[in-house]
């Protein structure tokens, strides 16, 4: 990938070195950090050089009655404007100059107060646009925004303080094939989605290479969001348990479920920590009064936490059970939860997968079975 902005905006970092320099710097740095639990190697999992971000926010930058998009600079000293950004996918890339014409060219109606334009696309050209505005939204901007959605082929809402606007649709519909099978998933504006989908479609068959590798029992998996791994995985194991603290991902799972009439999965609203409380029997939640926690009989759990990793409790829990896919976006507490995890389990597996191309950023995996 090449860009005008390399070196000036702060979107991107690594724009000194090839794709395949930094592929292998981001190998190094994740084999090194888990050397200590794992000397075999790693399975690199690489991206589009370019057209690869699904998700993409820009600030508005208001100077001499226009407006342009801007990114942070790459000195983090304020902000830098843009004409091209060739890391989104070709369904935002499409729109995104055209709708930016449309707002300099709507006489405040669009224009007035916005701050910032967030877009979530799909491999299918779905595109949903979220105009963010600093003043209440009238019937007058519905009225041009419903025009921009027609003259765009897209989904368009407005944010402002304590008002959304949705004009037709909320989410877009991806649909991934996995292993051999197409899963349908509903994305929300404000809900998580992986950025990278072509990535993300090797993430997940790498997690359904270690499941089939358990292929009976239950599954449990914590921080689930919309099903993402969930929905595939769930085919290998006869009962699963899936927790999620964000209620809009638990509804979008649950709609994601019957989209793709599976029936074997139960979604829990329970933060890691209240998971583990629960199946320890420390506490009750109203949550699960409808839940025989004691009918599971888990064989493998996956975690994706967040960066900063595992909480003592989880991992305490997750001990306990034969075989664990980690799944991580910070190899530094993924190598510090190995400190724990690695007195009752090995590592059989282990993975990195290039989300953020042109970015120090880089996602892992391992695969562990009890000892």
């Amino acid at each position: 990938m090449d860009c005008k902005h390399f070196g000036i905006c702060g979107s991107c970092g690594l724009y000194m070195l090839s794709y395949a320099e930094q592929l292998k710097q981001k190998e190094e740095k994740v084999s090194a950090l888990l050397t200590p639990f794992w000397q075999g190697k790693l399975e690199v999992f690489d991206s589009p050089d370019a057209h690869y971000r699904a998700r993409a926010e820009f600030r508005i930058w208001h100077e001499d009655e226009r407006c342009d998009y801007a990114m942070g600079n790459i000195e983090k000293k304020g902000a830098v404007t843009i004409k091209e950004c060739p890391k989104v996918i070709e369904s935002i890339e499409e729109r995104m100059w055209k709708l930016l014409e449309k707002i300099n060219a709507s006489q405040d109606v669009l224009k007035q107060r916005l701050f910032s334009v967030e877009f979530l696309a799909t491999t299918t050209d779905e595109c949903l646009v979220t105009l963010l505005y600093h003043r209440k939204l009238d019937n007058t901007w519905s009225q041009e925004a419903k025009l921009l959605e027609t003259e765009l082929n897209c989904k368009i809402m407005g944010r402002s303080r304590k008002q959304k606007v949705i004009l037709s649709d909320e989410f877009v519909t991806e649909k991934l094939d996995i292993d051999g099978k197409t899963f349908t998933y509903l994305q929300y504006e404000s809900g998580f989605t992986q950025p990278n989908p072509a990535v993300n479609v090797k993430m997940i068959e790498w997690a359904v290479v270690q499941a089939k590798k358990v292929g009976h029992g239950d599954f449990l998996e914590s921080y689930c969001g919309l099903g993402n791994f969930t929905l595939p995985l769930s085919h290998y194991f006869d009962k699963v348990l899936a927790t999620e603290i964000s209620k809009r991902s638990i509804h979008a799972a649950l709609q994601n479920c019957k989209l793709n009439d599976i029936n074997n999965i139960t979604f829990a609203r329970l933060a890691s920590e209240e998971m583990t409380e629960a199946l320890n029997g420390v506490r009750e939640f109203s949550r699960l009064k409808d839940i025989d926690l004691k009918s599971y009989d888990f064989s493998t759990v996956l975690v994706d936490p967040p960066r900063a990793g595992l909480d003592e409790g989880t991992i305490a829990l997750i001990s306990n059970i034969d075989h664990i896919i980690y799944i991580s976006c910070n190899p530094e507490t993924l190598a510090r939860d190995l400190e724990t995890l690695t007195k009752t389990h090995v590592v059989l597996e282990a993975a990195v997968y290039d989300q953020f191309p042109h970015t120090e950023h880089v996602e892992s995996g391992v695969f562990l079975q009890k000892r």
